[in-house]
């Protein structure tokens, strides 16, 4: 089998090729980045697969690519996918998440190829989800609250109908937070590992500066999400949507209460204004139960152990 991974250089993407690699190590991996692309999160692997540079917004490039690797699955996680970036940049963040996928579709149109292909949507496109909604299914109203989830609203959108009108094998699926080792310090529990193992280092005052504590989010860890991603592409039905989540809830204050934890040192919290988004989705808890159903699939590695490697990963990068 031939594997495409878009995005492999990133957080989701380096995890996905260890998968890959690991439990079909005799599978051709082939995977997309950028020039300017970190390489640091595939440096112990890159060796073992065939790294192609594309711009998935120049379709030339794209079908090129398509022609050249002929793949059997495709995971489609290149994406911008920092919800504060989004505010700063939204027309960047949709242009660029909607045109990437949509050049990936075409391009395998064109190509006369059918193999799998997974989309990474997310929870964020529930947005504002009432306390009796939850936990939240499938089918819950979408109502995103900021232009990244209105960008994976595009997205998830656009799978269903390439899947409908043209008969493509997309599985899309909607995972909720998910973490783990190389997890990037913009991300809150990753910034607040960082910020923990800074002070430890004595390079930060003892003091981790925060935003909002109140939200509650359903975390995963990152290594349970992509063998779910694997999962949904081979034993997915073509055009369904499936959560992938633990069907858990913590509040930041409580993830950060973990971390703190987790280090000997007595360390002060303090508000940073300037953490503050304009608008936070306030409650996210997942229903992964039609996932299951499907696949098999659920989650396997506790929360503290999620927040332990990753702690532990800033602990020897910083």
């Amino acid at each position: 089998m031939r594997v495409l991974i878009t995005g492999i250089t990133g957080f989701v993407g380096s995890h996905m090729a260890e998968y890959i690699l690991r439990e079909h190590p005799d599978w051709a991996l082939f995977g997309t980045f950028r020039w300017r692309s970190r390489m640091d999160n595939i440096e112990e692997i890159k060796r073992r697969f065939q790294l192609i540079e594309c711009d998935l917004s120049d379709f030339m490039s794209v079908r090129k690519m398509m022609d050249s690797v002929q793949p059997d699955y495709i995971f489609h996680l290149a994406a911008q996918s920092f919800v504060p970036a989004s505010w700063d940049a939204p027309v960047d963040t949709m242009t660029n998440n909607m045109m990437g996928q949509v050049n990936l579709f075409d391009a395998v149109r064109q190509a006369g190829l059918t193999p799998k292909i997974q989309i990474a949507c997310s929870s964020e496109e529930y947005g504002m989800v009432h306390p009796e909604e939850t936990p939240i299914s499938e089918t819950n109203p979408l109502r995103p609250l900021s232009p990244y989830a209105v960008s994976k609203v595009i997205q998830d959108t656009l799978g269903y109908q390439y899947a409908m009108n043209y008969k493509m094998h997309i599985i899309r699926t909607r995972a909720f937070n998910h973490s783990g080792p190389r997890r990037g310090d913009v991300f809150v529990e990753s910034n607040f590992a960082r910020q923990v193992a800074l002070i430890e280092k004595g390079q930060q005052e003892p003091v981790v500066k925060v935003g909002n504590l109140e939200a509650q989010r359903d975390f995963t860890d990152v290594r349970d999400v992509v063998r779910g991603y694997f999962m949904g592409a081979d034993k997915g039905e073509p055009g369904e949507v499936y959560n992938i989540c633990s069907g858990k809830t913590y509040s930041i204050k409580n993830v950060l209460e973990r971390l703190l934890s987790m280090s000997s040192l007595k360390i002060a919290v303090e508000q940073d204004p300037q953490r503050m988004r304009p608008s936070d989705v306030p409650l996210l808890l997942g229903d992964f139960s039609k996932f299951k159903s499907r696949t098999g699939w659920e989650p396997s590695i506790p929360f503290e152990k999620t927040l332990e490697d990753l702690l532990n990963y800033w602990r020897a990068r910083v």
